[in-house]
C-alpha cells in the first residue's frame, strides 16, 4: 500500500506504483491518498493516470500540523485494518508520511521509506520536515536512499547496512516519463513573454520562511525586475494564505512579474525547461533542475540535498534580498558562471530508481529472514505459481 497526500509525494511515488503495476503476478499496488493538498494532488494523479483505491479527503481550511497528523493516523489505521497490506510505502518528509508510517507500525506492518536518509541536522529547518524524516527512519524496515550521502547518514544513525538501498531519486524517473508525453499543453503566461526575454522561475512556500524571510524574498524578486529589463519572473503561487498574502501585497501589479496559479505537473516541467534559471525553496526542484540543465538558487539557509550544491548545480542563497539579487545577477551577467552550473551532471540518478526499489522489495518480502519487525497478523495473500504475492 502506498500512502501519500501531497503533490511532491505523488510525483515521486507515481513511477514506483507504475513499476510494480507492470508485474501483476508479484505485486498488487494499492493506493491510499490522504489528500491534505487536494487540488495539487489531483493534478499529479491525472498526469500519471493513477486512481486511488482509498481517499481520506483530509483537506480542511486552516488545519494545524496536529490536525493533519491525527486525521492521517486515524484514517490510515481504519484502512489498514481492512486491507492488511504486506507493506506500507511512504515517501519523503511530509506529515502524511510520518503518520502513515506510525499507523503501519501500530499494526505491525513493515514500512518502506522512499527518499530516506536526507538530513540538515537542524531539527527546525526545514520545519517540520527534518524531524518527520528522522522519525520515519526510526519506523522504517527498508530505506530507499537516493544517494550514497543519504546512505551514510542512515548508517551513522545505526540503520543496518542491509536495510539500506541506494536507488537514485524517483523524481528523475518521473521527469523522464513526463518529458516523453506527447500531450500539447498551452501555458498562457508564455503569450505575455517575448522569446528573447529571460525567465526566472520562482517557487517559494516554506513554513520556516513565513514572515520577514518571505517578505524579503518578495522584495528581492521586485528588485530583480527593476534592475534587469530583460528578466521576466514567473511565480506559480502556492495556495497557502501565508504565501498568497505577502506575494499579492508586495508583488501584485509589478511589471514583468507574472503571478500565476499552481500548474499541473506536465506544464510545470515545460515551464522549467523554458526558464533561464530557477529560484526555489522546494526540495524536489533542487533535484529536477540539474536534470534539465538549469542552475538553481536555493532560498534557504540549509539543504538536505547537499549533493546538488557540492556538484555545482545549486547554490544556497538564503532569504536575504541582497544575497538573492546579487547571486542571480551574477548568473544573468556571466556566461561562464552560468555554464559552469548548467552543465553539471545530475547527482540524483539515472531514472531507474523505481526498478531498483522493486528489486529490493522483492528480495525483502521473499525472504522472511530479511525482516526485522515483529510478526504481524497474517494478511490476505494470492497464491502465485511464480512465488509469493508481494
Amino acid at each position: 500500500m502506498f500512502c501519500f497526500g501531497t503533490r511532491p509525494e505523488a510525483i515521486k511515488l507515481a513511477p514506483v506504483i507504475q513499476e510494480l503495476a507492470r508485474h501483476p503476478r508479484e505485486f498488487e499496488p494499492v493506493v491510499l491518498v490522504t489528500a491534505q493538498h487536494r487540488h495539487m494532488l489531483d493534478q499529479v494523479l491525472r498526469a500519471f493516470d493513477i486512481r486511488p483505491d482509498h481517499d481520506l479527503d483530509l483537506m480542511r481550511p486552516g488545519q494545524s500540523l496536529a490536525d493533519v497528523t491525527v486525521g492521517v493516523l486515524r484514517g490510515v489505521e481504519r484502512v489498514l485494518r481492512r486491507v492488511r497490506p504486506d507493506m506500507v510505502i511512504v515517501q519523503g518528509d511530509t506529515t502524511s508520511a510520518l503518520a502513515a508510517a506510525l499507523a503501519a507500525f501500530y499494526q505491525r506492518i513493515p514500512v518502506g521509506h522512499v527518499e530516506a536518509g536526507l538530513r540538515t541536522c537542524d531539527k527546525y529547518s526545514p520545519f517540520p520536515e527534518e524531524m518527520n524524516r528522522r522519525l520515519v527512519s526510526s519506523l522504517a524496515d527498508q530505506h530507499f536512499a537516493p544517494t550514497r550521502a543519504a546512505k551514510e547518514n542512515l548508517l551513522r544513525e545505526g540503520v543496518p547496512r542491509g536495510h539500506i538501498h541506494v536507488t537514485g531519486n524517483t523524481v528523475v524517473d518521473a521527469l523522464k516519463a513526463i518529458r516523453r508525453s506527447k500531450v500539447a499543453w498551452h501555458i498562457p503566461v508564455f503569450d505575455k513573454i517575448a522569446p528573447e526575454q529571460r525567465v526566472v522561475l520562482v517557487t517559494a512556500h516554506r513554513r520556516e520562511s513565513f514572515g520577514p524571510g518571505f517578505e524579503s524574498i518578495c522584495y528581492a524578486l521586485r528588485m530583480l525586475v527593476e534592475r534587469n529589463s530583460d528578466v521576466e519572473v514567473v511565480y506559480p503561487v502556492h495556495l497557502n494564505p501565508n504565501v498568497r498574502g505577502p506575494v499579492r501585497t508586495i508583488l501584485g501589479g509589478t511589471q514583468r512579474i507574472h503571478l500565476i496559479e499552481p500548474l499541473e505537473y506536465l506544464p510545470f516541467v515545460r515551464l522549467m525547461k523554458r526558464a533561464y534559471l530557477i529560484l526555489t525553496d522546494s526540495g524536489g526542484i533542487q533535484e529536477e533542475a540539474p536534470a534539465l540543465g538549469k542552475p538553481v538558487l536555493v532560498m534557504r539557509d540549509v539543504t538536505e540535498r547537499p549533493e546538488a550544491v557540492e556538484a555545482g548545480a545549486a547554490k544556497l542563497v538564503g532569504t536575504d534580498a541582497d544575497a538573492i539579487v546579487s547571486t542571480t545577477e551574477r548568473l544573468l551577467r556571466s556566461t561562464a558562471a552560468y555554464r559552469k552550473m548548467a552543465r553539471v551532471r545530475n547527482p540524483f540518478g539515472d531514472g531507474r530508481a523505481s526498478a531498483r526499489i522493486m528489486t529490493a522489495l522483492r528480495r525483502f518480502l521473499l525472504f522472511p529472514e530479511n525482516r526485522h519487525t515483529t510478526a504481524k497478523t497474517p494478511s490476505r495473500r494470492r497464491t502465485m505459481p511464480s512465488g509469493p504475492s508481494l
